[in-house]
């Protein structure tokens, strides 16, 4: 073979990324890494995905044409092709500060970190990408973060960790989550530099993103009056929530949540818009919320639209890693 042919191999082999997305729910990792690849020139590849939830796994589907696996408790790792990046929001519920923050004493979510390590201790992809709540730092006085760390760094990775708010990097909506990155070549996490938030000085509010609905969406008046801005215990509430937005409105919005569909009186975010008055936020506004594109797919109910959404990690943060990550692989 000539020197120019090996040249070419090599060159093809350092610019193909391949990828696994673990609880890949709508696809946020996957959208990310391909936006990256391609402002780098690099051509990404998803070479497995895998979701519990049906629901998740149908949208996955429809915009990325790969049928994801299911459960990840039960597929054995010599079934996972090989790649260069491990990626995964592990379910955040045993650590979230909303959940019972049960930690590694979950039966089933907390412990599913656990699978992640399965799957890098046999395969040993370059880098290990993993989102979560904040509330992983000082769950159990940092304790369980330790665990995690040390089951990582047990594995080979040398680790990085950040927080990151998603209004910080143009987002119309705030979601703070903490990023694990993790490298086996030391040489690359001494290389590897976290992205500079791109809107910290200036937000973008959720009011640019508002659009018109008559009909759809609204709240009706008696659930507005009985529940949303009733009497509390028989007196008048002073707790001025929820929190109303419109078109006028330059802050960012309140984290969308998974359980948006339920009309959550002290955590909610909602509009003012509609027949009503109030409504819900549209398809269209949560995909933005969380940095999709309109035209994305969400082939399934608008209950299991909020789910996924509200599940779902903030693209912007998650491309600008990655392009930070390509830059030293």
């Amino acid at each position: 073979m000539s020197d120019n042919c090996d040249n070419t191999l090599k060159k093809n082999k350092l610019n193909t990324i391949n990828f696994i997305d673990l609880f890949c729910g709508m696809g946020g990792f996957h959208l990310a890494i391909n936006q990256a690849g391609k402002e780098q020139k690099r051509e990404t590849t998803c070479v497995f995905a895998s979701d519990i939830d049906k629901f998740a796994r149908k949208t996955y589907k429809s915009n990325f044409n790969i049928e994801p696996n299911g459960d990840i408790t039960k597929i054995d790792v010599t079934d996972i092709p090989i790649h260069n990046i491990l990626c995964g929001g592990f379910p955040c519920q045993s650590f979230s500060s909303i959940g019972k923050r049960e930690g590694f004493k979950s039966d089933t979510k907390g412990t599913l970190f656990f699978d992640v390590c399965r799957i890098l201790k046999h395969h040993k992809p370059s880098v290990c990408f993993l989102e979560n709540v904040p509330g992983l730092l000082t769950h159990d006085s940092g304790k369980t973060f330790q665990i995690i760390y040390e089951n990582l760094q047990e594995i080979g990775y040398n680790i990085h960790h950040n927080v990151f708010d998603a209004a910080d990097f143009g987002l119309p909506a705030h979601r703070k989550r903490v990023f694990i990155v993790g490298f086996l070549d030391k040489k690359h996490w001494q290389k590897f530099k976290w992205p500079e938030p791109t809107h910290i000085n200036n937000h973008i509010g959720i009011g640019t993103i508002i659009e018109e609905h008559d009909d759809g969406y609204c709240i009706t008046k008696h659930l507005q009056k009985a529940y949303l801005f009733g009497k509390k215990n028989g007196e008048k509430r002073t707790d001025n929530r929820p929190r109303v937005v419109d078109k006028n409105t330059t802050e960012p919005s309140n984290t969308l949540v998974s359980t948006y569909h339920k009309i959550q009186r002290l955590t909610g975010t909602f509009v003012k818009d509609g027949k009503t008055g109030l409504r819900l936020f549209s398809e269209n506004e949560c995909k933005q919320m969380m940095g999709f594109p309109k035209e994305f797919k969400m082939p399934v109910s608008r209950t299991q639209m909020y789910r996924q959404t509200g599940n779902s990690v903030s693209v912007p943060i998650i491309k600008a890693i990655v392009k930070k990550i390509l830059n030293v692989l």
